[in-house]
């Protein structure tokens, strides 16, 4: 018989008080006993609801009845039929709008925790299982995927274990994109970043860092040296400015620089690194989505004593995850809502302080959220030392203006077909943010799994017909 609790087991955390003056994970993990418990919720449906929810399309029922019957292996194994990087997954996706957004059992109470379960299964096998060696018969045919995020890394991955010669060039010296550089340690620690990013290169994937796709190569040049597909997987790291007066002042900084520089700078690890991130006493962070969150927990564990998130709607209207702004409040961040930046003041080229004016919410706009409305005359100035602005990023126009022959959108992504993510240009493909703007980890890697089947079946097509 399933366990028919209503509520999910209790993942351990850190106290509030004490995890917001440390960079160590919040979340601490199910034990065995836990994962056990909690997976015997599962109904294992006949239907599967989760696996349609699942961007990668995990066969989540199967792995967790695994889990409930203590073969953690076996389940790691059927998860990674489908994911290649699961303990990241199961720490960062967007369970509630995906697999656990139509789990039967929240129908009735709180879905069964698809997310903490991968996890706990990721997390066991890098803590138990022996390494293996990959046998995998080449074929030859060179691949060439621009970018090493989660959409790179993704389309990386299964096009080598079809037995591809697959080339990720990367710009930055770290690989890994957003999950290195922008998601902060304490939600995602880096050594295990690198542990999962391990397992694709251990399939043969070439890795070249510091290569400026669209500088150092273009793409037509790729294909001079007999690469057969390029995939695209550059991201959105162009930052978006409000345009208001002051951004140019010392002690502004767009999120993803912020997040950027403490991740591979390595702030995290103050005092035994001695680049650290600095930040004011007041800190203000514009913005409501999981970057936002993101940035001011990370200023309120670099020392801030204030900390606000200033969003120009309500809370219902914060498209940050639910469980991000938990603990957002837990920790002491204090949320300004319905309030919007019209100018940071400055002294002597630095910030001095942040003059708001209150909003109000009128008619819904195109998105279905009700639109926000200056209040005229309520213009108010807070005191401030830093500003954070996380309103958003887009992709770096280099690669579309060094590629004849790519179409864009008028704001910067790459158009594609979207059951292959061919784009216009013949034989390359693209992915993740550089299509979606920025989205989540997730859906950047079904991406990349779609991108490398279609590359694998146009392949397989051309060399049989």
């Amino acid at each position: 018989m399933p366990n028919m609790s209503l509520k999910k087991v209790t993942m351990p955390e850190q106290d509030p008080n004490v995890r917001n003056k440390n960079f160590n994970e919040v979340a601490l993990g199910y034990t065995k006993e836990q994962a056990m418990e909690e997976a015997t919720r599962c109904l294992n449906c006949k239907h599967k609801p989760c696996v349609s929810g699942c961007p990668v399309n995990v066969p989540i029922p199967e792995f967790i009845k695994e889990v409930a019957a203590g073969n953690f292996e076996k389940a790691y194994e059927l998860i990674t039929s489908e994911n290649n990087l699961p303990a990241i997954c199961g720490r960062v996706c967007p369970q509630e709008n995906q697999c656990e957004g139509v789990c039967v059992r929240g129908i009735k109470g709180e879905p069964v925790g698809i997310g903490r379960l991968e996890r706990f299964v990721a997390d066991y096998h890098m803590q138990h299982a022996e390494k293996k060696s990959v046998q995998i018969t080449k074929n030859g045919i060179k691949i060439a995927v621009v970018g090493g995020g989660p959409a790179g890394l993704t389309c990386a991955g299964d096009l080598a274990k079809l037995g591809y010669d697959v080339t990720i060039f990367e710009a930055l010296h770290a690989l890994g994109g957003v999950l290195m550089y922008g998601i902060p340690e304490f939600r995602l620690p880096k050594a295990l970043v690198e542990k999962e990013i391990e397992t694709i290169v251990d399939l043969g994937v070439k890795i070249n860092k510091n290569v400026v796709v669209g500088r150092s190569i273009t793409i037509d040049e790729l294909f001079e040296e007999g690469y057969k597909a390029v995939f695209v997987g550059s991201g959105a790291g162009l930052p978006k400015f409000m345009g208001i007066e002051g951004e140019s002042l010392n002690g502004v900084y767009a999120a993803n620089e912020f997040l950027t520089r403490v991740n591979l700078m390595k702030a995290y690890d103050f005092p035994n690194n001695p680049t650290p991130v600095k930040v004011g006493k007041k800190v203000a962070v514009i913005g409501g989505g999981n970057v936002a969150m993101d940035a001011a927990r990370t200023a309120k564990r670099l020392g801030a004593e204030e900390v606000y998130i200033i969003y120009r709607r309500g809370e219902e209207e914060l498209p940050a995850r639910k469980e991000e702004i938990h603990h957002a409040k837990e920790e002491g961040i204090i949320f300004k809502l319905l309030a919007n930046p019209k100018k940071i003041h400055g002294e002597n080229g630095w910030v001095k302080a942040i003059e708001c004016v209150e909003m109000a919410l009128g008619e819904p706009d195109e998105s279905g959220r009700r639109r926000p409305v200056e209040v005229e005359g309520s213009n108010f100035i807070m005191d401030m030392d830093t500003v954070i602005i996380a309103i958003g990023q887009s992709p770096n126009p280099l690669i579309r203006q060094t590629t004849p022959g790519l179409d864009t959108h008028k704001w910067g992504g790459i158009i594609v077909e979207e059951e292959t993510m061919h784009t216009s240009k013949q034989n390359v493909y693209a992915g993740g943010d550089v299509v979606t703007g920025a989205a989540t980890v997730i859906l950047a890697m079904g991406a990349g799994k779609k991108a490398a089947k279609a590359i694998h079946e146009k392949i397989q097509s051309t060399m049989n017909a």
